[in-house]
């Protein structure tokens, strides 16, 4: 079965490379624009990962995760932002085993830290 992923995403060139490259390395993935319209499908469906940027209008990816594995607990994590040193702090309420990808990365960067999530 194809893994799903959710991508939360405002920048929509990088919506489009993320979900593009995610794509050709065998996963399906679903994208929005913010916060709130990810969360709104999380609660429709189950996801094997969620990725979003922490920066977006409307909520922000921390409450988005927050909020996503309270849903689902077993739901995996990843952020991707330009912000990573200030983002994470200790009282954040991001999931603990998040993980955290620095723009910019490389998008073969991008598929082997999902690949090696979803693996877990």
């Amino acid at each position: 079965m194809t893994q799903k992923i959710l991508l939360a995403e405002d920048d929509n060139d990088m919506r489009r490379f993320l979900v593009k490259a995610l794509e050709k390395a065998g996963y399906a993935v679903l994208s929005y624009d913010n916060g709130a319209s990810a969360y709104d499908r999380l609660r429709e469906e189950p996801f094997s990962l969620l990725l979003t940027d922490i920066v977006m209008p409307e909520m922000d990816g921390i409450e988005l995760a927050r909020r996503a594995t309270e849903l689902d607990p077993d739901l995996k994590v990843m952020f991707i932002t330009g912000f990573a040193a200030v983002a994470l702090n200790a009282d954040s309420n991001a999931p603990k085993d998040a993980k955290v990808l620095s723009k910019p990365f490389h998008l073969r960067d991008l598929v082997n830290e999902v690949n090696k999530m979803l693996a877990a």
